[in-house]
């Protein structure tokens, strides 16, 4: 068989089945395999493929077959420009989340030097990603997972930040020593306990840990605003990310609080609220 012919078989052997983007995660399966870029792809289309390559490709689309997501399987994912190792043990990022780094660049890039604490880091591609475009930056980046911290510190040695970053285990603040950031970031888990079994079925093959936030889905976010400010320098920022549906509820954690103020929402590129920002309050 060709490379057209595999191509071919993939779409089809997968046609009947709830997979989204079909075409493209069958293409995605195979660049990986013979290493590959889409245009190489194209030009050697009748390519003969050995049998062991073939036979891996096959192994690939059962495992798409069973709703395993294409990023598990090659273990790549793009995010911020850069490539990110992902596997079972850690939640595949996402485009949506660009949205908070950004906005922490943003604030960021007339304060030098800055001090930044990511909690539930998983693949460590926020962290990651600040401490590459942040040229002056001391991040600390956690997480409850042993082998997400694994992972993420070798993202960060892959991407040439793992000198700016301080990787710990903990349950969210736990094993954090008492420091003060100017900021704190986080992609917590925020899905309602009861509305994961209706995500996506690839989506359901993520960590269960990095997607439940409690039967109201603000679980962490409570553990952040109830502890965060003691971590924070006076006036200290806090970037958050949120469900499409959680902007009134965590302005109203925000508000109730009464360690932080001036909350602000920004929307991501479809227009879904994705990211809340608050200041500290100020201690007189």
């Amino acid at each position: 068989m060709n490379i057209n012919d595999l191509l071919i078989h993939g779409r089809k052997y997968l046609l009947n089945t709830q997979i989204q983007n079909i075409p493209l995660k069958v293409r995605l399966l195979l660049e990986n395999i013979l290493n590959m870029n889409k245009f190489e792809l194209v030009i050697n289309h009748t390519q003969e493929i050995s049998n062991e390559k073939i036979q891996e490709f096959q192994k690939g689309l059962e495992k798409l077959k069973n709703n395993t997501p294409i990023q598990y399987i090659t273990n790549h994912q793009e995010f911020m420009k850069l490539d990110f190792y992902v596997d079972e043990n850690v939640l595949i990022p996402q485009p949506d989340t660009e949205i908070l780094v950004e906005e922490v660049l943003k604030y960021t890039s007339n304060i030098s030097p800055i001090k930044i604490l990511d909690l539930c880091t998983g693949s460590g591609a926020i962290a990651i990603s600040l401490a590459k475009y942040i040229e002056n930056c001391e991040i600390t980046a956690t997480d409850i997972s042993n082998k997400a911290i694994q992972i993420a510190k070798l993202n960060a040695e892959k991407n040439l930040v793992h000198k700016k970053i301080n990787f710990i285990e903990s349950n969210m603040f736990e094993n954090i020593p008492i420091d003060e950031f100017d900021i704190i970031v986080s992609n917590p888990p925020y899905i309602e306990t009861n509305t994961i079994c209706t995500l996506n079925p690839d989506v359901q093959n993520e960590p269960i840990i990095a997607l439940d936030g409690g039967i109201d889905g603000l679980d962490f976010y409570k553990i952040i605003l109830n502890n965060g400010y003691t971590y924070l320098k006076n006036k200290g920022k806090l970037f958050l990310e949120i469900g499409y549906n959680q902007k009134n509820d965590l302005f109203k954690l925000i508000l109730d609080s009464n360690h932080f103020e001036n909350p602000q929402c920004v929307k991501d590129l479809s227009g879904n609220n994705r990211v809340i920002i608050c200041d500290k309050k100020s201690i007189i």
